[in-house]
This record gives C-alpha cells, structure tokens and sequence, in this order.
C-alpha cells in the first residue's frame, strides 16, 4: 500500500515505480493465472482436466511401458493394487501433492499421503481422499477426480497465501485399492488407515498365486502385522473425512446440477446361489423327467427382479414395524451379475449353475429382509423343480449415513460455488440435491474411523467403469471450487484469510492499474 501512497506532487516518480514494480510483477501473476474473479479456473479446472489425462492415458503398446505407461491393460485402462502401473502413477500424484505444497510420503500399504501440517496446530485433522486403482477397462475419473480436485484445492490456498492460515492439518490420501480388482477384497487401502483391515488378508492371493504379503515386499514394503500396524490412524488425531466422486449415476443429469451432497451409502450383501440337478443328454431325457438347474436358476433370476421390484408383495414383517416405509424401500436394488454352468455345453443338460446376487439398500433392516426373503424362496422354488439348492452369503456391509454437519457444510459449499460460477457456467437453479450412494466407496471404510461427508460430481448419463465414463470441465471446475470453499469454511483462519483476500485484492488492482499505465505510455 506504501507504494501507492507517494505525494501527488510527485506523479512521474509514482508512475515510474509503479510501471517498475508492473513489470516485475505481471509475469509472476500470467504464470498463476489466478483470475480477480476468485473462481481460480486455470487451477481447478484447466490444469486439474490435464492431470486427469494424464493419469488416464494408456499406452498403445507394451514396449513403451517402461517409457510413459501409467495403465496396466494393453490398449485400455487398468491400474490394480501395487501393479507397476501404479507404483509409475504414485510418482506422478506425489510430484503433484509437493507442487501443492505438501509433505508426501507412501505407508506401509501403499497408500499416498499428502499433508500441510500448521505450526503449533493440536487440532483433529480433515481428510480428503479417494482411490487410485481401478477397474479393467476403466474411465479416467473414477477415484481419479477425487484425488486431484483436493489437490488443485489446495494449490489454490498455497498460491493465494491461505494454506499458512490452515488451523488444522489438512490431509490428502490417495488410496491405494478400493476396486478390490486384483485380490478380489475390497478397501484394502482406507480399511488399512481406518484399522479394520485384518491380519489374515496378507495370505489373500490373486489370481497367479502372489500373495498381498508377497506384492507388498517386491515393492520394498514390510507386509508384516505390525508395519499393517503402523498404517492406522487413531480416532482421536481425525476430526472428519470427506470425498469428491463422481456420481456414476443419472440423477443430477437429470437434475441438470453439477454437485450433489450424499446422505449416505447403501449397505450391500453379496450372495452365491448354487443349484445341483441331473446333468444328462438334451435329445435324450424327455421334458417331464428332466432336473434342469437352468430353470430353476432362470425362474429364481426373475423372482428376484420382482422381489426387489414389487417388495411389498414379498416382505415379511415383523410385529413391532409392521410395514416398511416408501423411504426406507427408496434406493432398494438387486442384481444377478454372473452365471456359471458346467459343464456348460450346447447339446447337454447343466449338471450345476451357479449365480451371484448383489442386494443393495440404504436401510439395513431392508436389505436383510430381502436377503432372508429371498433366500426363503430359493429353497421353495428348488424343492418345486427337484433340484438341490444352497445360499452362501459372501459379503455383507452395513450402511454408512453421512454425518449430518459434515452433508450441511458441503451444501453451503457447494450453493456458495453455484452462485459464484454463475457468471462463467450455465447456472443451475433449485436447492442442491441431496443423493443416496448405491456405490461402495472408501467413505464406507473410514467411517470406521472418523465421521464422512461425501460429494457428488455429475456425469453423463451416469456411466461408470467404462471408457465412456465423461465429466465437463466446468462440472471438475466447480468440484474443485467446492472444495475451497468447504476448506475455507471449516479449516481456514476466517480472520487471517480476510486479510489475505484483501491483499490479494490490492495486488489484481495494482495489475490491472500498471497495465492501464504501462498501455497508455506504449501508444504515446
């Protein structure tokens, strides 16, 4: 301000300092490109696109893999749990986290860490994260968004100053598996950080027999009890957690919103259905005779349909509830996503077939009365065709609600960025939505540890874990943008960063007043 204040008796020697001053500055402001508009989009959308790119490409063939591979699969994406896809990927979003002025360091599960640390702060931390791995023939922003959104975030708060204004640390964690891809387990990174991860899963194998003890030490890892130890948090150093991902569903497309806040994530049980009948010749053994497993598991595929369609039809009650309420049924979804039959030949009567049910719902109570319903009529409809049926249940995970406070302050982060994008985005109207997750997310493992809030980002037409898997730019934009703001609400010095916006202010006025200057003294 001192520079702006010479007496006016004085105006060559102000005009000469302040174009000096100008010309020093104005290169240093075009290389952050911040914008006087405080929507930072040069960050949070362009630079933030880039990096989802890159993290994204895929190689078109294996011989230059040792070059710039980031993706396992040949011609697609695909980076599972300490694949040397990922251990390429992790170098890539730690040069990333140190550009955001972050302390990085890689846990004894492979996880990626990225932390501003306040002096003398002995406040919980806020954790921000999502996961690194994905699924076979992958889109580039499953996982992926969450983790670089949080980290242009905090660009944005280093490079205006505010970073040294945290009041608590703040802590990006890129996980390293929650797709449970390659070991067939899921949340082996965040359940490792929440400290629910068991011991025994160091024996779990893939599919090659290497073990998750085996792949952690080739990558100079312990893979032992203890260093799985070392990776918990404890409960009382985490004050909360929360996610950006996309939706991967179709409802704020429909809505025509880019952001929505989650309420929670439903809970999942994961079933087998095994049917044995008589396996014989498909000319030989007349229709009334015949024990065809492939009936019976066709008719039960369609019981469950209408089960999970038309629920009330089905359900049993017990006598304290009486009845299940429309919002307690809301959001209830089953599917038969595997069949198997041996011997699995055109011209022979299945001797077996087996299938998979996965039974999806955001109150428990109903998911396990479906489960139990089900399973009911599995048993009724294989004693009607004579054959032997058995229902093995292989997973089972209890809803994960959002924590009320947490949902509420990402609702006014995420309304405070709609009406600042107004100008530069088609502006969305109504009250943010508020979703139910039916996807499983690392939210699910950390609630565990400490309380979550999740938020949404749209995407087209709800695709997900596919190549076709897209976001708009604008909608990356206002997730990073919602993330500053919840930031700045919850872990920024209100006081201290007023300060600094100010100055800021100041410094785009001095910009914008040198090139009026500097522009008037080239055209005379």
């Amino acid at each position: 301000m001192a520079l702006l204040s010479y007496p006016r008796r004085h105006p060559s020697i102000h005009l000469l300092i302040l174009s000096a001053y100008a010309l020093f500055l104005l290169p240093i402001l075009d290389g952050l490109e911040l914008g006087g508009d405080g929507l930072y989009r040069e960050i949070l959308r362009d630079e933030t696109v880039l990096r989802l790119k890159e993290l994204g490409k895929v190689s078109p063939n294996t011989a230059s893999f040792c070059v710039n591979q980031i993706s396992d699969g040949e011609g697609y994406l695909e980076r599972t749990f300490l694949s040397p896809a990922s251990i390429r990927a992790s170098a890539v979003i730690i040069s990333w986290m140190k550009d955001a002025g972050l302390t990085t360091w890689i846990d004894q599960m492979g996880n990626i860490h990225g932390r501003f640390e306040p002096t003398n702060s002995t406040k919980e931390a806020l954790l921000i994260g999502s996961h690194m791995d994905t699924v076979i023939d992958a889109g580039m922003y499953d996982g992926a968004l969450g983790i670089i959104s949080a980290i242009s975030a905090l660009k944005v708060l280093k490079v205006t100053g505010r970073l040294q204004r945290l009041t608590r640390p703040v802590e990006v964690i890129a996980f390293s598996d929650e797709e449970g891809v390659r070991f067939q387990t899921t949340f082996l990174g965040s359940a490792a950080v929440a400290g629910t991860l068991p011991e025994s899963i160091l024996q779990v194998s893939d599919k090659s027999g290497t073990t998750v003890q085996d792949v952690l030490k080739l990558n100079s890892l312990e893979g032992t009890a203890n260093a799985l130890g070392e990776v918990r948090y404890s409960p009382e150093s985490v004050g909360s957690y929360v996610e950006v991902h996309i939706e991967q569903g179709p409802v704020l497309e429909a809505l025509h919103y880019p952001l929505g806040v989650v309420k929670g994530i439903a809970g999942q049980t994961r079933l087998k259905v095994i049917i044995n009948g008589s396996q014989g010749h498909a000319g030989t053994v007349p229709m009334k005779l015949r024990r065809d497993p492939m009936v019976a598991a066709a008719e039960l595929v369609l019981t469950l349909e209408t089960l999970c369609k038309e629920p009330n039809k089905f359900l049993t009650y017990d006598e304290e509830c009486g009845c299940f309420t429309e919002e307690s049924l809301a959001g209830l979804v089953c599917t038969v996503g595997e069949l198997l039959t041996w011997p699995s030949a055109s011209n022979v009567i299945p001797g077996q077939v087996n299938f998979t049910v996965d039974i999806r719902a955001m109150d428990d109570k109903v998911r396990e009365t479906i489960v139990t319903s089900f399973s009911r009529l599995v048993l009724q409809r294989c004693d009607d065709r004579l054959v032997d049926c058995a229902v093995e249940q292989k997973h089972a995970a209890a809803a994960t609600p959002c924590d009320a406070e947490l949902t509420s302050r990402l609702e006014r982060a995420t309304r405070s960025t709609i009406s600042s994008m107004a100008a530069g985005v088609r502006r969305a109207g109504g009250e943010t939505p508020v979703l139910m997750s039916g996807a499983g997310h690392d939210a699910m493992a950390m609630a565990r540890l400490t309380k979550v809030g999740m938020l949404f980002v749209r995407c087209r037409g709800g695709v997900s874990h596919s190549p076709e898997e897209s976001v708009m730019d604008d909608d990356v934009w206002a997730a990073g943008l919602a993330l500053v703001n919840f930031i700045d609400q919850n872990a920024v010095d209100a006081a201290a960063a007023t300060a600094a916006e100010s100055a800021e202010a100041t410094t785009l006025e001095v910009r914008i007043t040198s090139r009026y200057i500097l522009g008037k003294a080239v055209a005379s």
